[in-house]
């Protein structure tokens, strides 16, 4: 369902309208965008650099300096997050909706779906939106309302820093966990998303990480805690649900199908039980298809195949080829899962869970109708954790790839909505973005389809713990 990217004609958010910022804070936030973008370009240059003195044996990290390097880098992140989050007041139209959401939350938890204008989110980050709420209801913290919003996202890049690190330091060597987890934290696409923008798909992506590490590393309950946790953040954490099916299937074992059934009920049960005293029992399922049919459009500013197509806001019940754009979205679907499955089993081992998640998540994005610019997002995260798992450097040029057009894609988004326009004209940057997702999806398949091939592999290079 939507969340709140860029708003579409009928929903364009005036600035200066009350509890947003007004015109003066939209044109501060637009002089920073020429910065960014050589912030982009100089983080582009020194990845390729640092990439290439590892690489050349150039680059030496003593074990004893390993620990306190970490730290500085996840301050350093930290502070250029803090200090950039309060430069730049975020997405008006998206700042707005979750202070309105935050307050609501605080007065009134478990009636907060029954305001008039409610949040089409699901339930999960509501709980982060109430303690905000609380917190910036306190006269002295009021000033900071905006800097609180941007406080989960900016944690959970942190946090998803270190969990890469920590998994690398597993798999890899110092020098290649350390380089990993600063290409994160300081990654632009990164950086625009959460702290420019205010969004939160920061916090979705480090559950559905989460989830991906858990299951490959051989804790299935686990991983259904966190998958429900996501679908319960985000109607798009359904993408991912495959990957679970793929292993559980794998395993053939009735334990681990009651296991999975058990902890994403109780998880879902949890999260919903709060907002269901005063409502009918079937609204969750209300809220998702309403999340889900929000947008009925075949691109909604994504860079991808419908928007290449010249689709951007065009209905998806508009025809093309036979069929209209929203049957074609689900074909491509359809397609992409079973593609993912034929290489989760042709691998047959854990170690693909984190590949396969970034194959569903990129092919969706690209070949999806419905989709939103910043639902690419998780890819930058995901081919990091299969390059841990799997050892393929391949997989670290489509880190650097998807880390582009993401970061290509919510630039243009932000910087043009923010400015007042709701849809992306039909120019370079969206043919160039557009067209190299693409070519990234046929090459992430032709990446894991060589991989999976492989029969003779030692278990240390690619194995978590025993197939």
């Amino acid at each position: 369902g939507r969340q709140f990217a860029s708003p579409n004609p009928a929903r364009q958010a005036t600035p200066g309208r009350a509890g947003m910022p007004g015109r003066g804070a939209v044109s501060a936030g637009a002089g920073y965008a020429s910065p960014l973008i050589a912030y982009a370009l100089l983080f582009l240059i020194l990845s390729v650099a640092v990439f290439l003195l590892y690489k050349y044996k150039k680059l030496k990290i003593s074990p004893g300096d390993g620990a306190m390097l970490i730290l500085a880098l996840l301050c350093a992140g930290l502070l250029l997050r803090i200090a950039a989050a309060t430069l730049i007041a975020g997405h008006p139209f998206d700042i707005n909706s979750f202070k309105n959401w935050a307050t609501a939350a605080a007065n009134n938890l478990p009636n907060f779906y029954n305001n008039p204008r409610p949040s089409d989110y699901p339930p999960l980050y509501i709980y982060v939106l109430f303690v905000i709420g609380k917190i910036a209801s306190i006269h002295a913290m009021s000033p900071y309302f905006t800097l609180l919003l941007k406080l989960p996202s900016i944690a959970a890049d942190i946090a998803t820093s270190y969990l890469i690190y920590r998994l690398a330091r597993k798999y890899l060597t110092l020098e290649m966990s350390t380089i990993l987890s600063a290409f994160y934290i300081f990654n632009p696409a990164v950086l625009i998303n959460s702290t420019i923008w205010g969004q939160v798909d920061s916090f979705f992506t480090l559950l559905v990480l989460s989830a991906v590490v858990v299951l490959a590393e051989h804790k299935i309950g686990w991983a259904a805690v966190f998958f429900a946790a996501a679908v319960m953040m985000k109607p798009q954490g359904i993408i991912f649900l495959p990957v679970l099916f793929f292993e559980l299937i794998r395993q053939k074992s009735l334990l681990s199908w009651l296991k999975v059934f058990l902890s994403a009920l109780c998880t879902a049960a949890v999260i919903i039980l709060p907002f269901s005293l005063n409502r009918g029992v079937l609204w969750i399922f209300q809220l998702f298809s309403h999340a889900v049919s929000e947008y009925p459009y075949a691109s909604v500013n994504a860079f991808n195949f419908f928007g290449l197509l010249g689709a951007n806001y065009t209905r998806d019940a508009t025809t093309l080829f036979l069929l209209s754009y929203h049957s074609w979205g689900l074909i491509f679907i359809v397609m992409i899962t079973a593609l993912a499955w034929f290489i989760y089993i042709k691998g047959n081992n854990r170690a693909f869970a984190a590949a396969a998640a970034l194959l569903l998540i990129a092919g969706v994005f690209t070949f999806s109708t419905g989709m939103h610019e910043r639902y690419l997002f998780p890819a930058v995260a995901l081919s990091m954790l299969a390059f841990i798992y799997l050892r393929d450097s391949r997989l670290l040029l489509l880190a650097l790839g998807f880390s582009a057009t993401a970061y290509i894609n919510t630039h243009y988004v932000f910087f043009a909505t923010i400015g007042g326009i709701n849809t992306m004209p039909y120019n370079a940057a969206l043919v160039i973005a557009s067209t190299l997702n693409l070519l990234m999806f046929f090459y992430l398949v032709k990446v894991l389809l060589d991989i999976a091939g492989i029969k003779k592999i030692t278990d240390a290079a690619r194995r978590p713990g025993p197939g």
